[in-house]
């Protein structure tokens, strides 16, 4: 047996033994991120629920200045969606699927490039003793196995979980603003 031939028999058990791996891993992901924010949950209750003022803290919105988007439905509140094409974040959309005023917003979130994704979205505002109040953002989804092995190389909670950051902070700028 050549050397040529050893090495490729190798790689190939690398790659099978890494498919397995990936193929081990979870069928969901979560990524979920909080902050204490200064400021009731009525004044952050605006700045969450209606996608337009969303969007003035969005860290992905702030990615790219030429993203084009077009808001459809209403201002706020259920069936309020937001579509988005831009070379930086890519082509997808939003819309606001349950809400509880002052506590809760739920958004389905779809991806169509740069890789199809369908995902949940959840805003929770938890008014703390002090009058302020934690903010809670969290993504969930079901995991591919194209997914899967993407993550064995990228770790989602770490690419995601910088970005909830930056946004609830950009979120704690505009809310503690006296």
């Amino acid at each position: 047996m050549s050397n040529f031939s050893l090495i490729l028999i190798c790689l190939g058990v690398a790659l099978l033994m890494l498919l397995a791996y990936a193929a081990t891993r979870p069928n969901e992901f979560a990524v979920e991120r909080r902050l204490r924010i200064a400021a009731s949950a009525d004044k952050l209750w605006p700045l969450i629920s209606e996608l337009r003022a969303f969007n003035r803290w969005n860290p992905y919105e702030r990615k790219d200045p030429l993203i084009k988007g077009n808001y459809t439905g209403a201002a706020g509140g259920v069936g309020s969606r937001y579509e988005w094409e831009s070379k930086e974040v890519g082509i997808g959309s939003m819309e606001i699927t349950h809400q509880q005023p002052g506590r809760a917003v739920q958004m389905s979130l779809n991806f169509v490039t740069p890789f199809k994704a369908h995902n949940q979205v959840e805003f929770a505002l938890k008014p703390t003793a002090d009058g302020a109040t934690e903010v809670s953002w969290r993504m969930h989804g079901p995991a591919n196995f194209i997914s899967k092995l993407m993550g064995v190389f990228i770790n989602m909670d770490k690419m995601c979980g910088r970005d909830f950051e930056a946004g609830l902070q950009n979120l704690r700028q505009l809310a503690e603003v006296k």
